[in-house]
């Protein structure tokens, strides 16, 4: 049988080009002659009515191609989810302004210097209106309304918080009030676009990770048949689910691209990225949790409120993604969650590396720490006595998610084996009682994440020469899916890697798809891959039986590729004899569906503290998690480093901040802290394996695993490093000077 390469460590084989600069991306499409540049202007004022845009100066400025307003395109706007119309976003802003950086008009000019240059002469005149940019603010009876005609700043009913809850058996209960920071997503490359008119419509290059969902929107807002949008994506340079949706930019400028008959680019600066790219987290959670004096928890009750921005677009289902996970990884037989969706003066929200995920985990790990320390049990004997067991799945929680497979505690074991557990407690009680100024702190986040819902597309062919090509409906950025894909295709046909081409990211390309986001790819692309491959298979072995003279059933694939009778590999074929001989291409295409499934670990972060000056340095992450069948640890393991480097951002380092009048504080690099990997540990990881029976591959998400350990496990370890100093919680983000003053009793 032939050798395969799937679940063996691959180098990756996209690497090639982008380390030698190779690879292109949209700043790098060649645009041709006429081509020109849109900047756009964006509003200096976070609420405010628009009184006039003042464009003639503009319109006069050297270079200039055309200046444009809302009225000027009379495109449809962005749909709201909620709010039957009233909440619906125009494309450039009309009527009023919501937030710092919307965009209001958009100059055009034949290049980029001259239209940064003329948007300086656009004047908006706004009126200023009274902000608000926190959640529970805005839910208050006096607050500015952003949609007056709307009448509040939510779309569904605000209850009150859940303080009488209680529950038969419950021996106490906990309270706590847990606040995520709003983060702001800071791909390597900002968004951006290049549009070009075609005798057949348009062609769009756009840095998204949903080419189908780009064209459709831009389809739509254009009155264009969708067969007359082509979208190609280049190389992405990230998307950590901000590049998932449609940006009003990108409808503008391929609208101005049909208007003016030229190729239009944009391309945002770091600034308008910090500002206008859909932010992420910034969820506040009122919990409530009845336990038994044996550490069972019996109950739990949640408001949530999230801070969806300006517009309730992408960030509104954020809040049903933190509810179906509030069960965590534990049996609590009530959960009552409630999800209010709240609108402010701040940038839209949308989905970030994990989406509701790791503010899910986060919310269940420190409930379950702040149950153990009243109830005087380790937190690690309490996760213990409420896992889900092994033999309970598939496993229904209280709030209607069904867990396919699961070993919880198996993953804690090897956490706490792995990480030296009892040796940083034993290090931790010795600094503590000679009183060093370096405390340490210890913390577990246990988690489990909901991953590959909905279909994806998948084919495969075997061309006349014998090589083969994989067509995908998953648009990668930075994934490595021409690697996994590969893999998945060599090992079922037998033909080498190198002769292994993999399609995607160009709707002309690809008949149809959905995207990468939500740590779908593996389970839907992969596995649509795999039975698409194994169709192929069978076709060539039926080939391959009737030129041999020999059953279908005793063809095999020999370790050198070829097709021949078990047995007898002086008689094989190679694939492209197969492919010759064959009636029709070797050819089939799957669309592949599952619920969806839940991929869990154990994460265990070791924190030092400087107490003089409030300085935390993570010492130590030790990553166990479970995605079922890993395709490829290379890949598996690059995904949770980059999840955790961005789990211990959002906790030591990251929080998008705006001032009383809703003006952004964090609009550049200077003053928004991203870490280097000189702030962050070298990360090592593990994985136990619980293969999933939704799929053919076994396989579960891996790609927002990291971030949704890495957050709970060191909130955790920096509030236990704080309790000698009365601290029971804390949130973060965890910069030296708000835990500086939380040692001095000051927060």
């Amino acid at each position: 049988m032939a050798r395969t390469v799937l679940g063996h460590e691959v180098q990756r084989t996209e690497d090639r080009s982008l380390l030698t600069g190779a690879a292109r991306f949209v700043d790098d499409v060649a645009l041709g002659t006429g081509a020109c540049w849109a900047v756009f202007v964006r509003s200096h004022v976070a609420h405010g009515e628009l009184r006039t845009i003042d464009v003639a100066a503009a319109r006069d400025a050297p270079g200039v191609v055309g200046v444009f307003v809302d009225a000027d395109l009379a495109l449809p706007p962005a749909r709201a989810m909620g709010g039957d119309g009233a909440l619906d976003r125009p494309r450039l802003a009309r009527g009023r302004a919501r937030f710092v950086g919307e965009p209001a008009a958009v100059v055009v000019a034949e290049t980029r210097v001259q239209a940064v240059d003329a948007a300086e002469a656009v004047v908006v005149d706004v009126d200023a209106l009274p902000t608000v940019t926190d959640a529970l603010a805005a839910l208050a009876p006096d607050a500015p309304l952003l949609f007056p005609s709307f009448g509040a700043n939510t779309t569904v009913p605000v209850v009150a918080d859940a303080e009488d809850s209680t529950w038969p058996g419950a021996d106490v209960t906990v309270r706590a009030r847990i606040r995520h920071p709003r983060v702001a997503p800071v791909p390597m490359e900002p968004n951006g676009c290049v549009a070009v008119p075609t005798d057949r419509g348009i062609t769009v290059w756009a840095s998204t990770q949903t080419v189908f969902g780009v064209r459709d929107e831009i389809a739509r807002a254009l009155d264009l048949a969708a067969e007359r949008v082509r979208v190609r994506a280049p190389a992405v340079g990230g998307g950590f689910g901000a590049k998932g949706g449609t940006y009003n930019e990108q409808i503008v400028v391929a609208a101005l691209a049909r208007r003016l008959g030229r190729a239009v680019a944009w391309t945002e600066t770091r600034t308008e990225n910090l500002l206008n790219m859909t932010h992420g987290r910034d969820q506040l959670h009122d919990v409530v949790a009845g336990a038994r004096r044996d550490g069972t928890i019996v109950g739990l009750r949640v408001r949530s409120l999230a801070n969806v921005g300006a517009y309730p677009v992408r960030g509104v289902f954020i809040p049903w993604v933190t509810q179906v996970m509030a069960s965590g990884l534990y049996r609590v037989p009530e959960i009552a969650f409630t999800g209010i969706p709240v609108m402010t003066n701040t940038t839209p929200t949308g989905p970030y590396r994990g989406a509701g995920r790791p503010e899910a985990a986060a919310m269940v790990e420190r409930t379950v720490e702040l149950v153990a320390d009243e109830l005087g049990i380790d937190a690690i004997e309490v996760r213990r006595r409420n896992f889900v067991p092994p033999d309970a799945f598939p496993y229904r929680t209280a709030t209607g998610a069904t867990y396919d497979s699961g070993d919880y505690e198996r993953a804690l074991d090897a956490a706490l084996r792995l990480g030296n557990h009892e040796r940083w407690r034993s290090e931790q009680a010795s600094r503590r009682v000679r009183g060093a100024t370096r405390v340490l702190g210890i913390g577990i986040g246990c988690y489990v994440e909901v991953s590959g819902r909905g279909a994806e597309y998948g084919a495969v062919r075997v061309e006349p020469d014998g090589s083969c090509t994989v067509t995908t409906g998953s648009v990668p950025n930075g994934q490595g899916h021409e690697t996994a894909w590969a893999q998945v295709a060599s090992s079922v046909l037998g033909i080498p890697m190198d002769r292994v081409r993999v399609v995607h990211s160009d709707t002309d390309l690809v008949p149809h798809g959905v995207g990468t986001f939500g740590s779908r790819s593996a389970q839907l692309a992969g596995s649509a891959a795999l039975r698409a491959a194994t169709e192929v298979l069978d076709r060539a072995r039926a080939v391959a039986a009737e030129l041999l003279e020999a059953a279908p059933d005793d063809i095999v694939v020999f370790d050198d590729g070829r097709l021949g009778v078990a047995g007898v590999p002086a008689a094989a074929l190679s694939w492209d004899r197969v492919a010759a001989a064959a009636p029709s291409p070797l050819f089939a295409e799957i669309d592949f569906e599952s619920d969806g499934t839940f991929p869990f670990g154990c994460h265990h972060a070791v924190v030092e503290v400087d107490t003089e000056t409030g300085a935390v340095r993570v010492e130590q992450l030790i990553a166990v998690d479970d995605c079922g069948t890993v395709l490829n640890p290379l890949l598996a393991a690059g995904q949770v480093h980059g999840g955790a480097a961005q789990g211990i951002a959002h906790m030591l380092f990251e929080a998008v901040a705006f001032d009383a009048d809703g003006n952004p504080l964090t609009a550049t690099l200077v003053d928004y802290a991203v870490p280097s990997a000189a702030e962050l540990p070298s990360f090592d990881t593990h994985h136990t394996v619980t293969p999933t029976p939704r799929n053919p591959l076994g396989a579960k998400g891996i790609g927002e695993s990291g971030t949704t350990g890495a957050t709970a496990a060191v909130w955790n370890a920096m509030v236990d490093a704080l309790r000698p100093y009365g601290v029971r919680h804390l949130d973060p983000p965890f910069t030296p000077e708000r835990v500086w003053r939380a040692i001095r009793g000051q927060n």
